[in-house]
């Protein structure tokens, strides 16, 4: 099953018409001559090291290589120096019919990349693993790709992090959540570098535009997953001559993304509802398989939710569970739909302890939330020399692509209109994603925003989950329609991206990677498994 990292299990297609594998393989035109590679310099491989291959049976380690590639920092001024990208590489398995090398993003922004063709074997069918070159890396200024740090030390992260407030009610909790954005904005401008500046999915594209040559690959091949499908679909805009075949997974809406981040955020939150509806109704359908389902969902949630609202609940245990663990963990839990199971039966503990049955007022007293307690654990303390062991990509990325123009002081009363509109997850967008940027150092980034009618010679393929909460169905809708050349393929699914989930869909990515097969309008697909369900 596919897991958070995203990656999507693909089944190869057949072969092309009237060529064999060896002609199809140079009618693709996978390699470039030294000339034509010109003044871009080749990708030197190397072994890996063993923490970078951990986890490959000790038969297969021939197969994966390690570099790192220079970029320059601003790709329009060589005098702010380079950055080395870090990227790992699993060689097809029969080079003698390689097409090229897939690419791979599994999205964030901030997510990194590096390791994802070490999972290979779980995500793709052989004839994919045969046939390509697994390509992946962190993008700039994550992991191990110059990550861009505003700190110094865990302690003082710590301090900033422990002061947002996921879902901050008071005006104590929101002034300090406030304040701490501020203070976050000061540390990165003190420590972050002349990369700050230059973090925008622009940059990154012309990273990987390079990369795609450095290989030896005259176009791309490249797989994206959530953010992802923002670097694939501005690498469109930027190279749509250099696009061979294009998979975006779980889509942004890249127009609204980059000309008014408020309002993209403010949809998003739309998003996270409309899939919390689906699982509540979901849950009602199925009866006693959710055990959540007794009585009317949506009722007894909205009642936890206000409840929490109002004041932590008191678990028999003595420890309490509040809004903020409450919310985001739900969130998370909304993008996995095997997780659905265990979070029915916490929803019910927790209902049972708010509004207890009197039949079950003694058996309440045994409490196991299986998976809403894993947003609830705080920062661990942190000695005062310890190196800072994180990045801070995330909003170096969306503060630099987002078009934010309000002040932070409009943060609150914001919130609360979208907590009107969208009840659970309305004020958390809001604080989690808008209020930082207005006081985020950067200044001027370079941001591709459009135009994204570039005509691909092939459509980009673009899938799309009904009741995906991270990136809502209509914006995958919408990115098909912004592309000049896109095929969409909805899922009646639930959870965030369907690749290596929906046999359907992966047959005809697996087509389209390999033979440029393009799939026909119109299609829905079903996944493997309903939420409730077992295989």
């Amino acid at each position: 099953m596919r897991g958070l990292a995203l990656v999507g299990a693909l089944v190869a297609g057949a072969a092309f018409t009237g060529l064999s594998a060896g002609s199809a393989v140079a009618a693709e035109g996978g390699g470039l001559s030294a000339a034509q590679v010109g003044a871009t310099p080749p990708v030197n491989w190397e072994a890996c090291t063993a923490d970078q291959i951990r986890g490959v049976p000790a038969d297969q380690v021939k197969s994966y290589s390690c570099a790192r590639y220079r970029v320059p920092i601003d790709h329009d001024n060589a005098a702010l120096g380079t950055i080395d990208i870090a990227m790992l590489k699993r060689a097809a398995k029969t080079p003698g019919t390689k097409v090229g090398s897939l690419f791979l993003n599994p999205g964030g922004p901030g997510g990194s990349g590096f390791r994802m063709p070490i999972g290979a074997t779980n995500y793709f069918q052989p004839q994919v693993l045969d046939r390509f070159d697994l390509i992946g890396f962190d993008p700039r200024g994550v992991g191990a790709s110059n990550p861009l740090k505003c700190f110094t030390t865990q302690e003082d992260a710590n301090d900033v992090f422990a002061a947002q407030i996921p879902v901050p009610l008071s005006r104590q909790e929101i002034s300090g959540t406030l304040a701490s954005y501020r203070d976050y904005g000061q540390f990165c401008k003190n420590n972050a570098g002349a990369l700050l500046n230059h973090m925008s999915t622009k940059d990154v594209v012309r990273d990987l535009d390079k990369m795609r040559a450095a290989v030896g690959d005259q176009k791309l091949t490249f797989v994206g997953f959530s953010y992802g499908t923002l670097i694939g679909s501005t690498y469109t805009g930027m190279f749509p001559k250099q696009s061979r075949a294009i998979v975006i997974d779980g889509n942004v809406d890249p127009a609204l993304r980059t000309s008014d981040g408020v309002q993209y955020d403010r949809e998003r939150a739309r998003g996270f509802e409309i899939a919390l509806d689906a699982f509540l109704r979901k849950c009602g359908q199925v009866g006693p398989k959710c055990s959540f389902s007794s009585g009317t969902p949506r009722a007894k949630f909205d009642e936890i939710r206000e409840y929490l609202r109002r004041q932590p609940i008191k678990l028999p245990d003595g420890s309490t569970y509040d809004i903020n663990a409450f919310t985001s963990t739900v969130a998370g839990v909304l993008y996995s739909p095997t997780s659905f199971p265990p979070l029915a039966d916490d929803l019910q503990a927790l209902y049972n302890v708010v509004h207890p049955p009197s039949a079950q007022t003694q058996t309440a007293q045994a409490v196991e939330l299986k998976v809403l307690r894993s947003g609830a654990n705080g920062r661990a303390d942190a000695d005062p020399d310890s190196p800072y062991v994180g990045d801070d990509s995330y909003f170096a990325v969306n503060c630099s692509d987002k078009k934010i123009t309000i002040k932070q002081e409009k943060v609150p009363g914001i919130a609360a209109k979208w907590e009107k509109e969208s009840p659970t997850f309305g004020r958390y967008q809001a604080f989690a994603d808008i209020a930082g940027c207005p006081v985020w150092p950067a200044k001027k980034p370079d941001v591709f925003r459009g135009p994204w009618r570039a005509k691909t010679d092939t459509p980009v393929l673009v899938v799309g989950n009904y009741y995906d909460p991270a990136t809502q169905y209509l914006f995958s809708k919408r990115m098909a329609n912004q592309l000049g050349n896109a095929r969409l393929l909805s899922v009646d699914a639930f959870g965030h991206c369907i690749l290596g989930d929906s046999l359907g869909v992966d047959k005809v990515t697996a087509d389209y990677l390999i033979d440029l097969k393009v799939p026909a309008n119109g299609q829905v697909f079903q996944p493997n498994v309903q939420p409730f369900e077992t295989a």
